[in-house]
């Protein structure tokens, strides 16, 4: 397993902060640095910074060095599918290479709302991300790409430079059997929202689930990487992780026992406590643990404090 950082910029994340958080991250054994692809926060957040994902990733693309880069994952409505296969391909270029294509339906409402953006039902937006992956793939390979959908179309759509990377890594988000087919069709990794609430026994299931959707779709299930969403209040000692947690919980306006109620999947207490739940995760096939650490603004205290754990995982 490896260990990868997942930041949400409209939490108010400044440039600095993220830059200094992936060059930590990945002097600490961190592989990947991941961003949400969103507009802002909530309603309310009309003082609240938020980068932009894909040109926050340009940034981060000749800023790093070493640790990969991506969005968990991007929303596939928020950007014409050819502009966006052209934005990840020169995003690969400029990193040299470090890009790691993920991509979802999209579900968060008032910010297509807010936006302007038509939001269809569900079916309609993964017959979207469906389109937007065969647009996506096709002209990262064609000299010249053609497609005609029932929502997107191109017609000898030009791409240059290609991806880097080839075949470029595509990830894909999610949770239902759709998204989950799409992701055997078209994806390097398919990433489970489910490790920051599930239990142990749903991510089972739904790792059965997706083993069998490979085969029917005639792909070995083991060539599909698996990763899962985690949440950590990892402290250098016990009580600095319960410190974490009720900062944490009270900004969610709730206690810590409701938290944990609600997370059972999150990593917490010391460094030794965290790596055990890691190697949990890794026994049931998950190959790569996506970590969003709480609260906003302890990333750098919580890499740090896991410096140890990326070797020992490996």
């Amino acid at each position: 397993m490896d260990l990868g950082v997942q930041i949400e910029p409209q939490f108010g994340f400044s440039f600095e902060e993220i830059l200094a958080i992936a060059n930590e991250a990945r002097a600490a054994g961190f592989t990947r640095l991941w961003v949400s692809d969103h507009l802002f926060n909530d309603a309310d957040a009309v003082a609240t910074d938020c980068l932009e994902a894909w040109s926050l990733l340009a940034a981060l693309a000749v800023k790093t060095e070493g640790i990969r880069i991506g969005a968990m994952v991007t929303c596939q409505s928020y950007r014409n599918p050819a502009l966006l296969a052209k934005i990840a391909a020169g995003v690969d270029v400029m990193s040299g290479g470090r890009l790691d294509f993920g991509v979802g339906a999209g579900w968060k409402d008032f910010e297509y709302k807010a936006y302007g953006y038509p939001f269809p039902d569900g079916p309609t937006r993964v017959t979207q991300l469906i389109e937007t992956l065969e647009i996506c793939t096709r002209m990262w390979k064609e000299e010249r790409a053609t497609f005609q959908g029932k929502h997107y179309r191109i017609d000898d759509a030009l791409c240059s430079p290609k991806p880097m990377q080839r075949p470029l890594p595509i990830w894909i988000g999610g949770s239902k059997p759709r998204v989950m087919r799409a992701a055997a069709r078209y994806a390097s990794a398919f990433n489970f929202n489910l490790g920051t609430s599930a239990q142990t026994d749903t991510l089972k299931s739904a790792m059965r689930e997706m083993d069998a959707i490979c085969k029917a779709l005639k792909r070995e299930p083991s060539t599909l990487l698996r990763s899962s969403f985690l949440m950590a209040t990892v402290g250098s000692t016990a009580a600095r992780s319960e410190a974490l947690l009720k900062t944490f919980a009270a900004q969610q306006g709730t206690s810590p026992a409701k938290i944990l109620d609600q997370r059972p999947g999150l990593l917490r207490e010391t460094p030794e406590r965290a790596l055990g739940r890691l190697r949990e995760y890794a026994a049931l096939g998950i190959a790569h643990a996506n970590i969003m650490f709480q609260p906003y603004g302890s990333e750098r205290e919580q890499i740090a404090a896991l410096a140890g754990i990326a070797p020992k995982l490996a």
